[in-house]
């Protein structure tokens, strides 16, 4: 494991910097394709970064929480649209250790294997002999144009009724599609994050058998590694933070050229400040990501106060990132405001970014640190 984490370090440290490059030169054309382009995604498939999560015996990297959020900080600096479609579908990689052995082997034998999905409960499967007819329409998939396997969340009907659990709550269960079994549609129109491709996809009365279905909870866990047993809520929660507090790094990075030319100490201490408030919530952020992390491979569980400070960390990290971004904006300059220019793509791409719905609610900011 990384020893920086107890000193949070710039991400530049972490990937190559022709790797950096050669990213970086294809993202305004990935805009314009509305998906990542050929060139990055050789990149993503040569690192085997859609495995961040993927065990070694399905050929994936298997790595660590903490190296997995160091790698998906620096590629959101990198690139936010990569860096955040990595992220969600890495993340839904990391259902392998939940999923039937026999689907996931056959899912993961590909070694271009990616995963795209909603958390949102947004079918009806209903229970038929030996499996599921599934109906339903999900949306904002990130990298649902390169996925050759899908996820969804539904509710479960049986015999006409919608089944409830024990506290009234819907029954809901998680499903894998293939990609011939899906309809994508082309509906991701937002001002940032355009090279995600965050469109919707659906299903009709398609018919798969009960190993189709897994459950993300510790009873479905069918991999013994310590990954699997971190909580799906602060495994997100953490992984989407990352990616803020990457696209705000990167914006500190080019803002700096420019506040520089004003010549203006007041405009200058501001951003020093701002890049110091962002490093110290970034070192407490990764030290309680560490100590979460040891007390899952110790003893295959976290506390709930442990959980609880690191989902409050989380949030505050995406928090200051964009609030750091935003008080500097107004002194970049109309470079800033050119959708042309990488400063304003970053801008765009972390505030749309912050709409994801983990981080678009208002948090108790007198909890956090």
């Amino acid at each position: 494991m990384n020893d920086a984490f107890q000193n949070s370090q710039h991400p530049s440290a972490t990937i190559p910097d022709a790797i950096v490059t050669a990213i970086r030169s294809r993202a305004a054309e990935a805009e314009k394709l509305q998906q990542l382009h050929p060139d990055q995604l050789d990149i993503i498939y040569r690192q085997k970064w859609l495995s961040i999560f993927v065990p070694q015996q399905y050929n994936g990297l298997q790595l660590t929480l903490p190296d997995a959020l160091q790698l998906e900080e620096a590629l959101a600096w990198c690139d936010g649209a990569l860096g955040w479609t990595v992220t969600l579908c890495a993340g839904a990689g990391w259902f392998a250790g939940f999923l039937a052995p026999e689907i996931a082997s056959s899912v993961f034998e590909d070694s271009k294997a990616c995963l795209a999905g909603s958390g949102r409960a947004g079918g009806i499967a209903k229970i038929i002999e030996g499996g599921y007819e599934i109906t339903g329409n999900w949306d904002y998939a990130s990298g649902a144009f390169c996925a050759t396997a899908f996820t969804a969340n539904c509710t479960i009907e049986q015999n006409g009724a919608l089944l409830k659990n024990a506290d009234g709550s819907m029954q809901v269960k998680a499903f894998i599609f293939l990609r011939d079994e899906v309809t994508v549609q082309p509906t991701w129109k937002t001002m940032g994050m355009i090279a995600t491709g965050s469109n919707s996809f659906s299903v009709e009365k398609l018919i798969v058998p009960a190993s189709r279905a897994f459950s993300i909870d510790t009873t479905g866990i069918i991999l013994q590694h310590p990954v699997y047993y971190f909580p799906f809520l602060q495994l997100a929660e953490t992984t989407l933070a990352v990616n803020s507090s990457g696209m705000a790094i990167r914006f500190l990075d080019l803002c700096r050229p420019l506040l520089l030319r004003h010549k203006n100490n007041a405009v200058i201490n501001m951003l020093n400040t701002a890049a110091a408030q962002l490093q110290k919530i970034r070192d407490l952020f990764y030290k309680l990501v560490l100590q979460c992390w040891q007390e899952c491979c110790m003893h295959f569980s976290v506390s709930g106060t442990l959980l609880q400070e690191l989902s409050v960390i989380a949030h505050k990290l995406a928090i200051t990132a964009r609030s750091l971004v935003d008080t500097l904006y107004p002194y970049c300059g109309m470079e800033a405001a050119n959708p042309a220019t990488e400063i304003n793509r970053v801008w765009r791409n972390l505030h749309t970014a912050s709409q994801h719905s983990l981080f678009n609610v208002a948090v108790n900011t007198s909890a956090m640190p």
